[in-house]
């Protein structure tokens, strides 16, 4: 008789099917490998469950991949209670699949001070989840910035497209998240940039002194109009983009 996944477990494949993209959900992936020897159970096991989880994923189905069949209702249990609960789910997940790899999860965040928590113990709190948010966003983007395709990690930050500081309940649901290079990043936030409802770069008209300067034009005139890659998973929530063109974009479209 087949042994019988507990929730724990499952908050590991969770950790797992957001950290990694959609094609590496397979026996021969290291992270799949190491998390499977550490729950007792074989890579095509734990292989084999992110893709159960994937078959859950409308995201993933209605994009005409196939996940495999056979979820359990435990499986649905949990991918609801992730989709419905995004900011409890997150940290859950993040520690069980740190524990599974020993790993530690003591990391800052990319941006600390646009929380505006002044104690230790807040910064230390609203840690809890974010590394596994900068993971399912730089892994659905396939680790390049979604405007120009720059791939270098360094210089990539899952942006927020509700802040952080203003939505709990989105704050760590990677469909709230782009995968942007550093310049982009800071004009999204400022409010510089942002998408149409057919997800067109804009660029605000505060930034036209700039267009003589040869480093901005390079940078975001280039670009305008370009349409985002959208990623093989967790696609932005139109609705948060739609918030971001009416509350964060300062000035009119350029």
């Amino acid at each position: 008789m087949a042994k019988r996944w507990t929730q724990d477990e499952l908050l590991v494949a969770l950790g797992l099917y957001c950290q990694l993209p959609f094609g590496q959900f397979h026996r021969r992936q290291p992270l799949i490998i190491q998390a499977a020897k550490s729950l007792q159970r074989t890579p095509d096991s734990l292989a084999m469950k992110l893709s159960n989880l994937a078959s859950l994923d409308p995201q993933i189905t209605g994009t005409g991949r196939k996940g495999l069949p056979g979820a359990s209702e435990l499986d649905r249990q949990m991918w609801q209670t992730f989709t419905s609960d995004t900011s409890t789910v997150m940290p859950l997940a993040e520690q069980a699949l740190a524990f599974a790899l020993g790993t530690e999860t003591t990391k800052e965040p990319e941006d600390p001070s646009s929380y505006q928590e002044s104690d230790h113990f807040a910064k230390t709190k609203v840690r809890k989840g974010q590394q596994l948010f900068r993971a399912a966003v730089l892994s659905a983007y396939n680790n390049s910035c979604c405007i120009t395709g720059l791939s270098d990690d360094r210089f990539l930050i899952a942006s927020h497209i509700r802040p952080w500081r203003i939505d709990i309940q989105n704050r760590l649901n990677p469909s709230n998240g782009l995968c942007l290079s550093l310049m982009f990043d800071k004009a999204f936030d400022s409010g510089l940039i942002t998408f149409s409802d057919d997800y067109r770069l804009v660029l605000s008209n505060e930034l036209r002194d700039q267009q003589r300067n040869t480093y901005m034009a390079a940078t975001f005139f280039a670009h305008q109009g370009a349409v985002l890659q959208l990623p093989s998973k967790f696609s932005p929530d139109a609705t948060l983009l739609a918030w971001h063109r009416e509350h964060c974009f300062v000035g009119e479209p350029l």
